[in-house]
């Protein structure tokens, strides 16, 4: 217990203290912001400080701080570094590069600010990209709480049914102005799912005499098997599927797509740090709070202590674990409730998902929002791949989700740490970003090489996961040498960009 208060202090007094100074590195204006020079009625509408704040928090605050913690929780505390420090120092820092970018950018899409600073290439790869990974989110978030739902409904009420219905309210959400369901239905989800979040945590201490919380431990718990040999196999390293697997409870690409529908709608830019950086820190205690739950949950289980393989055996993460954790921590009625905000969570974050593809379209073809046939003729083909999609195995949507989500994450910070050094004086404000950038691409390309959707070479045993460690390695330093000698060759780079906007809105 004592592991988890501490992990959560930090938390707080990051965002306090390391939020202040990724604040000061970007230097806030009093610039008007795109809600203010060219409100529309449909995407760019101001909204106030504390609604925008509820909106960022569950457009990110999908299954990954949910489903993903739970299922980082099978490799034990050590789940708690990466949540901890991977929230502070890279996914805040991410998601309020993000935001800012695309604030002084007149709200653009992440991919067409990424092709501002990383070249026209990288700009036709964000496009294409950044449509695929919203597509698998809106899927992702569309059957997980389906699942969820059909646990608490009558039988005829299945999961496909349950797609549909959500379908239905994606295609509602994705089509009508921002201010006429998201903006008044985020703020009341918003509370639900941080009380849910308190409640679970509640549960966890009062049952804490049976199944007491495990303070931290650096030693891989992931359950194994015991072989004819009476050899343990199957361990997974913590590196990298743990730093995948627990995705945006420490960083996520996909908040970057989200980013834009609120920075089209914030007042000014000194709400950034509240906005962007608070709401990615909120989701970090969240995934905390998941992760503690899980391990003190399933580890001690049947009393025993015997490890964390109830967890992978009912396949960490997902509805039947939350449901398992939720009824018997909070009981018959409290486990209903925490449950509701389960649901909600995902697919508060499923309909911003098909709503940012669809933004990522019209900024790409330089369509007119305004235009209700337009939106119907994106928005409805969206849907439409989105349920196709749905059929395919739950488990292999979400671990392409999961490589896809790391990479997009990787790619912004670099465009963030070019963005930095080559708009201000001093070139070392770039850091905070670049640092975070190399950690995400060894751990990108790591597991592209390991994981057997990719280059598979876990099969190969030892030999496989060095070779998979070796190419990661020097992929980052590569990505490192490139950006350093694209940056820094020209030590009079345009100072004058900063006050520019190249991209407009047609």
């Amino acid at each position: 217990m004592i592991t988890f208060f501490a992990a959560l202090i930090i938390l707080i007094v990051g965002y306090v203290v390391y939020g202040a100074l990724v604040e000061r590195v970007f230097k806030p204006t009093d610039n008007p912001t795109p809600a203010i020079a060219n409100p529309d009625g449909v995407d760019y509408v101001p909204i106030s400080t504390t609604k925008a704040f509820l909106i960022q928090l569950l457009n990110i605050a999908g299954l990954g701080p949910i489903f993903g913690a739970i299922s980082g929780a099978m490799w034990g505390p050590s789940v708690y570094i990466w949540i901890v420090f991977g929230t502070l120092l890279a996914g805040a820092v991410h998601d309020f590069t993000a935001g800012m970018l695309s604030e002084r950018n007149d709200g653009a899409s992440i991919s067409e600010v990424t092709g501002k600073y990383l070249g026209p290439i990288m700009h036709t790869v964000m496009r294409v990209f950044s449509v695929v990974l919203l597509i698998l989110v809106g899927v992702v978030f569309m059957v997980g709480p389906a699942g969820l739902l059909a646990r608490l409904t009558p039988d005829w009420l299945n999961v496909r049914v349950w797609t549909v219905i959500i379908l239905c309210y994606y295609f509602l959400a994705t089509l009508l102005p921002i201010d006429k369901i998201i903006g008044k239905v985020y703020p009341v989800f918003g509370i639900l799912l941080i009380l849910m979040a308190f409640g679970i945590i509640i549960g966890t201490i009062i049952h804490s005499g049976e199944r007491p919380m495990m303070e931290l431990t650096l030693k891989n718990l992931y359950p194994g098997t015991v072989d004819d040999a009476g050899k343990i196999v199957g361990v997974r390293p913590i590196w990298p599927l743990m730093f995948i697997t627990v995705a945006c409870g420490a960083i996520s690409g996909f908040h970057a797509t989200q980013s834009p529908i609120v920075s089209r709608c914030i007042k000014s830019e000194r709400e950034g740090r509240k906005i962007f950086y608070g709401a990615m820190v909120a989701e970090g205690i969240i995934a905390l709070i998941w992760a503690s739950a899980a391990v003190a949950f399933f580890w001690n289980k049947d009393g025993t202590g015997t490890g964390l393989a109830a967890l992978k055996a009912i396949g960490g993460g997902n509805s039947n674990s939350v449901y398992d954790m939720c009824v018997a921590l909070l009981g018959k009625i409290g486990g209903p409730i925490a449950l509701l905000g389960v649901i909600v969570c995902p697919i508060t974050s499923g309909d911003t998902a098909f709503r940012s593809a669809r933004m990522t379209i019209f900024d790409w073809f330089k369509l007119d929002e305004k235009k209700i046939p337009v939106r119907l003729g994106v928005a409805i083909p969206l849907l439409l791949v989105g349920y196709g999609i749905s059929f395919i195995n739950y488990n292999v949507v979400w671990r392409y989700f999961s490589w896809s989500n790391q990479t997009l994450a990787m790619i912004v910070l670099w465009a963030g740490a070019v963005y930095l050094a080559t708009n201000y004086e001093g070139k070392n404000r770039c850091w905070i970003c670049a640092v975070p950038a190399t950690f995400m691409s060894a751990v990108s390309i790591t597991y592209l090489m390991y994981a057997p959707e990719c280059f598979n070479l876990g099969a190969k045993g030892t030999t496989g996961l060095t070779i998979s460690y070796t190419v990661g390695v020097i992929a980052a330093v590569v990505f490192l040498g490139i950006f350093l000698f694209t940056t820094y060759k020209n030590p009079t780079a345009s100072l004058e960009r900063q006050k520019t906007v190249d991209i407009t809105r047609k």
